[in-house]
């Protein structure tokens, strides 16, 4: 079963939600303010996802642009990212899924039908 990561007022992970329950997609949620992932489970889906590390950014949050992390990320070692991003769930990009062997960050509809569909 698919473990999501959302945050309750995102309207993006609303959508998302929506779309998994229209396509019949089993899913459990966890709240990404309260239930964020480790260190440990960042690093473990940073690698299977195959994406670039600033992908689990969320760039548009509060927390980021207070940060001023825009700036400051292009100087950062991985090391010191993963454990910034572990901090605080709402750094963390969402909706945030994991699979059995995959990794989607942010809702993009044709992304997640050629994974989940």
């Amino acid at each position: 079963m698919l473990k999501v990561y959302c945050y309750s007022r995102c309207s993006t992970c609303k959508k998302a939600l929506k779309w998994l329950d229209e396509n019949g997609i089993a899913y459990e949620s966890a709240d990404i303010k309260t239930d964020h992932p480790d260190e440990a489970a960042l690093r473990q889906y940073h690698a299977l996802s195959g994406l670039p590390l600033k992908r689990f950014w969320n760039t548009s949050g509060i927390p980021y642009r207070e940060m001023g992390l825009s700036q400051r990320l292009p100087d950062m070692s991985e090391e010191e990212q993963y454990a910034l991003l572990a901090t605080d769930g709402m750094l963390v990009k969402r909706p945030l899924v994991i699979g059995s062997g995959f990794v989607l960050t942010g809702f993009k509809e044709e992304e997640w039908k050629a994974r989940l569909l």
